[in-house]
């Protein structure tokens, strides 16, 4: 319970201390757009590596080599916990924006460094909004801006991945960005497991090699979720923490 409320403090800690920091990156802002990008994202960044060491977790990362460092991709994952979105921003060599539920955007000062750091908010049970959502990520990359998906829609703690949403992956297939398929394994072991309990965890966190949409057979591009997803499972049936 000591490491909930160490990191329960933290948390809100620094978003109420961060008040005047996004003052200053807006003014920063105004003279020079990129360079307030990069500030907040290595800012977040740093916040969150605090908080992974404060919950005690152990993360052995395997393919970080297939991350391209100078292009835009689109990371794409299977779902566990919330610390999921503290292992993988932590380690974007590059601006990236994350698809959150829409009841993110309700979260005081959070949902501002989200809006600052490009992150878009999906509502699920709003076809019309949600194509709207999927259509600013595709301009974003556009843009040179990495995004990020959890595609089964939920945190899910069984051993299968759920149905990956089609449509998730059109910010790939219209960009012609390539894919990176993420498997996390064992993240909710750290809160989800046992909470409100934060405990060390053993955690793996793969990133698989880049898929490219445009190289893909038009089978395998028909059902370019179902591909990646295969391939994701395939990454966490090979992980063992025996």
């Amino acid at each position: 319970m000591i490491r909930f409320l160490i990191v329960a403090i933290t948390v809100v800690g620094f978003l109420i201390l961060s008040i005047p920091i996004l003052i200053v990156e807006w003014i920063i802002g105004k003279f020079n757009p990129y360079a307030r990008d990069i500030s907040s994202l290595r800012i977040i960044q740093a916040v969150f590596k605090f908080i992974l060491w404060e919950t005690g977790a152990k993360i052995t990362v395997i393919g970080f080599e297939n991350v391209p460092k100078d292009e835009t991709v689109l990371y794409v994952g299977n779902h566990r916990s919330y610390f999921d979105i503290l292992m993988t921003y932590s380690r974007c060599p590059g601006l990236t924006g994350y698809v959150a539920k829409d009841v993110m955007e309700k979260i005081p000062l959070l949902s501002t460094w989200m809006k600052r750091l490009y992150c878009l908010f999906l509502n699920r049970d709003d076809i019309k909004q949600g194509l709207k959502t999927i259509l600013t990520g595709i301009q974003q990359m556009k843009s040179g801006i990495s995004m990020c998906i959890f595609p089964e829609g939920t945190r899910n703690h069984g051993d299968k991945l759920l149905p990956f949403k089609e449509g998730s992956l059109k910010m790939a297939e219209k960009t012609g960005c390539p894919i990176i398929p993420i498997a996390i394994t064992n993240s909710g072991d750290i809160y989800e497991d046992h909470r409100p309990k934060i405990k060390p965890a053993q955690v793996i966190l793969e990133y698989g090699e880049p898929i490219y949409p445009g190289k893909l057979s038009k089978e395998e591009k028909k059902f370019l979720g179902s591909y990646t997803q295969n391939k994701i499972q395939a990454m966490l049936d090979s992980h063992s923490l025996s």
